[in-house]
């Protein structure tokens, strides 16, 4: 059986949500304050939990009292949320932006001091010298790794000159080797989030206010094609650090995968919130044969996992360099991964061939709309989540020529869908409608030609392939580059597939 985390996020993520989460589910706080004093800096801070209520629902809330700061005082005439530590990843939301400091995400800014610094190689040299289980090692570096990136590319720097105000860093320290340390201790085999909402909203920073998404985030979203929506809620959702998390961890982004659910853990943010501010940890098992994901990955990732797994079981001593091969290996295999028509369908015996889930069809007619519209609303719908868009020609009232616009999505994306078709189209209404659908698990593998390499669609119906075809983006990209027929390299990387089988 494999170990699966699921970490649903409807109001964001962030590295103490996650920590809260995971203590919530059965992680002993003592363990992962006993494995953090490893990293040498444990008197900088103090941890503690406690149990809150979130819109009259009990979750853990975790926190990381830095003892450099002082605490905000409470004030009656704010949310009582507010007097938390704000925002998610409490006072320091590790935006690392060049030549300035870290940067308060909160109501509330303590005085931020403009003298110490933690560069990257500073934390890696903490996280390799705190002799961590190996994958906890692995896992940690390569957060730092992502999150660092992401901020370099914000700001045109390499990511070794990227630097973390020294609190801030103390906090996503806590918060990423925690995270990793409890999914470690539970045993967890494969990591699956949820889509991620976008917030909105301003939050202040060291040298002023950022727009939410802030820029650090939006880059982790578009570098790993994370899959986002609006849940209507202007605050600042989805922290850099929970993002980096999500981003580094992640198998896939979507729906729940199949498994049988062993224990859950709540994990509270800070604010109260229209809908309960919690991070929801779904854990549970599936069987050892089955897929999960729809997402890009390379087809021998389950196979270097289980003989991962195994080897610690054996107790083979497998080094944290093996482990830090591995994540980049995987992270590799994951350069163009699809993360939102997750379409999971166990593998192994179940009562159902295929997989069934919950859609939302939408459909509106228009007739007097430029017909140079519809491809552009096309790729509206598309870039905001919809599963599928098309449209067929009818006949409308007074004998006038139109169209049907039909959109498939999920249910957490219509309300963005249906905002792109009132803004790009000249209809007055959209008809919605819940249907339940069948359908096949669908996984990405790879071959390589001697042109370049494709993605090969492959449906299963248990575990009996059904279905096999060549991406047709990657063919068209080396037809036009080798000046090559489209048919001629579907037909090679068919060949490929079916000789390598």
């Amino acid at each position: 059986m494999n170990k699966i985390a699921y970490f649903e996020c409807p109001t964001g993520i962030a590295g103490d949500m996650c920590i809260g989460a995971l203590i919530h589910a059965g992680v002993p706080l003592e363990y992962l304050i006993e494995k953090l004093n490893l990293l040498g800096i444990s008197a900088d801070y103090q941890l503690r939990t406690e149990l809150v209520h979130r819109n009259t629902q009990q979750a853990t809330k975790f926190y990381v009292d830095l003892v450099a700061e002082s605490a905000p005082k409470p004030d009656p005439a704010i949310d009582p949320s507010e007097t938390e530590s704000p925002t998610f990843d409490r006072r320091h939301h590790q935006h690392h932006h060049g030549d300035e400091h870290s940067h308060s995400h909160g109501e509330v800014d303590p005085e931020i001091s403009h003298t110490h610094h933690r560069h990257l190689p500073k934390i890696e040299q903490i996280i390799l010298s705190a002799n961590l289980p190996p994958r906890v090692e692995a896992w940690s570096l390569e957060v730092f790794r992502k999150l660092a990136e992401a901020e370099a590319a914000v700001h045109g720097i390499p990511p070794n000159q990227v630097h973390f105000h020294e609190v801030g860093a103390t906090d996503a320290i806590v918060d990423i080797v925690g995270t990793c340390l409890g999914l470690d201790w539970l045993d967890i085999d494969e990591v699956y989030f949820s889509a991620m909402p976008t917030g909105g909203g301003t939050v202040k920073a060291a040298h002023g206010r950022l727009v939410v998404p802030t820029p650090a985030v939006m880059r982790l979203w578009e570098m790993h094609r994370v899959p986002i929506y609006s849940n209507g809620i202007d605050r600042e959702l989805c922290t850099p650090t929970g993002t980096a998390i999500a981003c580094t961890l992640a198998e896939g982004f979507g729906p729940p995968p199949p498994m049988q659910i062993q224990a859950i853990g709540l994990g509270a943010g800070s604010r109260l919130l229209e809908i309960p501010n919690i991070l929801r940890l779904w854990i549970g098992e599936k069987e050892e044969g089955s897929s999960a994901t729809d997402c890009v990955t390379d087809v021998t990732d389950g196979r270097k996992r289980k003989e991962g797994k195994r080897k610690r079981e054996e107790g083979s001593g497998s080094s944290a360099t093996d482990c830090v091969t591995d994540v980049r290996k995987r992270e590799e295999g994951r350069g163009k991964r699809e993360v939102f028509n997750q379409f999971p369908m166990p593998d192994a015996p179940c009562p159902m061939p295929n997989s069934q889930e919950t859609i939302v069809v939408l459909e509106t007619q228009i007739d007097d709309l430029n017909p140079q519209a519809i491809g552009y609303v096309f790729d509206a719908l598309l870039a905001v989540g919809a599963l599928d868009v098309f449209t067929q020609p009818i006949v409308m009232k007074k004998s006038r020529l139109g169209v049907l616009l039909t959109v498939i999505c999920h249910p957490e994306t219509h309300d963005a869908c249906e905002a792109v078709i009132f803004c790009e189209t000249t209809t007055l209404g959209i008809r919605r409608s819940t249907e339940h659908r069948t359908i096949l698990h669908r996984e990405i593998q790879k071959v390589l030609t001697k042109y370049g390499e494709v993605q090969i669609k492959v449906a299963r119906t248990g575990q009996i392939i059904t279905n096999v075809q060549p991406e047709y983006e990657d063919c068209a990209e080396i037809a036009r580059l080798h000046n090559l027929s489209w048919r001629e390299v579907h037909r090679l990387a068919l060949q490929i597939w079916y000789d390598r089988k």
